[in-house]
């Protein structure tokens, strides 16, 4: 049996645009069915806004989003969640920061750790706080 978990982050009128940074970003193929594609038009102003989105890469990158409807509540509340990215190289982990960067609030500046060859944090331009570090095997002595 095998189970993959993709993480999906809900937007209010962003969803498109963020979708569109990761993927330029991460690359991959991005897939966006809107309100109207779905015929799930509640309001004529959310008819182009994201029902569900979804960028899928072959290299596992995946992540799917959606714009909360104007007649639903949303609160994105604070530190509710992370996405963490992890490779083995920590030149393209330094690649995925800086198409991350743009308009972002760096809370972990990208750096050696003591876990990781490159580590660092970031909240990007909608508000969602990224992890991105290489993974290393864990000596627990």
């Amino acid at each position: 049996m095998t189970i993959t978990t993709t993480t999906h982050l809900n937007f209010r009128g962003d969803a498109r645009a963020a979708l569109e940074l990761y993927r330029s970003v991460f690359g991959g193929d991005l897939t966006i069915m809107t309100n109207q594609d779905a015929y799930s038009v509640e309001d004529p102003s959310e008819a182009d806004q994201v029902k569900w989105g979804q960028v899928a890469a072959d290299n596992g990158f995946r992540i799917m989003a959606f714009d909360v409807p104007a007649s639903q509540t949303f609160d994105r509340g604070e530190r509710s969640f992370f996405v963490s990215v992890r490779c083995d190289s920590a030149d393209q982990i330094a690649t995925f920061w800086k198409g991350l960067s743009d308009g972002a609030t760096v809370v972990e500046e990208l750096a050696a750790s003591q876990w990781s060859p490159a580590y660092g944090m970031l909240t990007d331009r909608f508000g969602v706080t990224w992890v991105l570090d290489v993974a290393t095997e864990h000596d627990g002595s």
